[in-house]
């Protein structure tokens, strides 16, 4: 078997999306003849723990691991904050800041921590693997970002060691949803720029998660992108028992509702539908699993939602492919930012496989509007669209007042994340051949 050597910031017992990707990627590698070597923090600051993960590393897997300082401590003194308390990603705020500090804090990180607050573990993690590389040689050397810092730690190993190099990006890096909000200085813009340029150029090959994705990098750097989208994976399908579907109409969101992504085209629609049906209000109910920004609760609370919310901060990932397909609807965001069309949230295909009805808010012309089409597995309106939203909403909530059976999803299989795994074992195949 050829050896993968993975650099991720994220893995077990880190929870949340970032580390599904990969943890999957591992589990079926060794499928296709390839032997994945992680390498990986010793101490990382993980938004949430999921031990439950553990049972999907193959066993025997080496995982490398070397200790990482993050400026998050003096974040926290900087911000009040106690030292135990989970930094969150993409600027979600549980509750309302300091907004002067919040201002200075945001400032530091995008002009000093550049691409990330990881930036400190780039040249001991160096200095480390060319030890490791040298008495545990492997065939390929993957990195996976955000944070964009494993990149920087890929790019001189794959040249001193002369390896091919696979730079997975799992979001985007200048055209991030949250990009403009770093307040960067000119300079540390065109120091963004020109790290995530000479990734671009000196990678073997770029893998993104969708087509819009390609595109964009496309005109940063013209070369061939490698689309491998998110997926589901069946065996956590299978290992789920028979469920009853929840009695009430429960519109469930899954995972981090960040301010970009406050759906109050939805709320909106569902203020005037409980306006207008007596019923509706009596069997509504909206499942929040994963943490909010204060701002959705605070348009919660403005539409008169906050009494129909059932809200769990954080689920194991076992426990929340139970709830997904337990929902009567599946509720997706996308973040209504200039870079909506190529987002493809990871939740998206696992909520495929739960076959439950999908709720969609986000652009009518993106990535995730056409696997919706083409897999017939739900409803989208635009953001805006109150009225089409209420429409959408109706009709779902029609069904299950009838008690019709939901439609299965078509055409699903390309992505299972078995499936993905032979398209990123052949691509590793043939970088290594070549």
């Amino acid at each position: 078997m050829k050896k993968a050597l993975i650099i991720t910031y994220y893995w077990p017992p880190s929870g949340g999306a970032g580390v599904q990707r990969w943890l999957k990627f591992v589990k079926y590698l060794g499928d296709y003849n390839w032997e994945p070597v992680i390498y990986t923090p010793e101490n990382p600051e993980f938004p949430e723990n999921d031990p439950s993960l553990f049972s999907d590393i193959p066993p025997g897997t080496e995982v490398w691991k070397l200790p990482i300082w993050e400026p998050y401590s003096a974040y926290k003194k900087l911000m009040g904050r106690k030292k135990e308390e989970k930094i969150n990603a993409a600027f979600l705020s549980e509750k309302k800041n300091n907004q002067t500090m919040e201002s200075i804090s945001v400032w530091i990180r995008g002009n000093f921590f550049i691409p990330d607050a990881r930036r400190f573990w780039i040249k001991p993690s160096i200095r480390f693997l060319i030890k490791q590389l040298k008495e545990h040689p492997v065939d390929v050397i993957i990195s996976t970002g955000p944070p964009h810092s494993m990149h920087l730690i890929a790019m001189p190993l794959a040249k001193m060691f002369h390896l091919p190099w696979l730079a997975d990006f799992r979001d985007p890096w200048t055209n991030i949803d949250f990009y403009k909000e770093l307040k960067l200085t000119p300079w540390a813009d065109s120091k963004h720029r020109s790290l995530e340029k000479q990734v671009l150029q000196q990678a073997n090959t770029v893998t993104v998660i969708s087509n819009t994705m390609a595109n964009d990098f496309r005109q940063l750097y013209p070369r061939h992108y490698e689309v491998i989208t998110n997926g589901f994976d069946d065996s956590d399908v299978e290992t789920v028992s028979p469920l009853t579907l929840d009695s009430r109409f429960s519109i469930a969101h899954i995972g981090t509702l960040t301010g970009s992504r406050n759906p109050v085209t939805l709320w909106e629609a569902i203020n005037k539908l409980l306006l207008e049906n007596e019923h509706f209000k009596q069997d509504l109910e909206i499942k929040l699993i994963g943490k909010a920004d204060y701002t959705v609760m605070e348009s919660l609370q403005q539409y008169g939602l906050q009494q129909f919310v059932s809200k769990i901060d954080y689920m194991p990932h076992n426990e929340v492919i139970q709830s997904q397909r337990k929902a009567q609807v599946l509720l997706l965001i996308i973040n209504n930012t200039p870079n909506s069309k190529m987002i493809l949230t990871g939740k998206f295909f696992e909520y495929l496989a739960a076959e439950r009805p999908i709720l969609c808010l986000g652009p009518e012309d993106g990535d995730a509007a056409q696997i919706l089409e083409a897999t017939k597995s739900g409803l989208l309106a635009g953001f805006g669209e109150v009225d089409k939203m209420k429409n959408n909403i109706r009709s779902l909530y029609q069904q299950f007042k009838s008690g019709t059976p939901a439609p299965k999803p078509q055409n699903i299989r390309q992505y299972s994340r078995k499936t993905l795994t032979r398209h990123l074992a052949s691509v590793l195949n043939r970088i290594s051949i070549g």
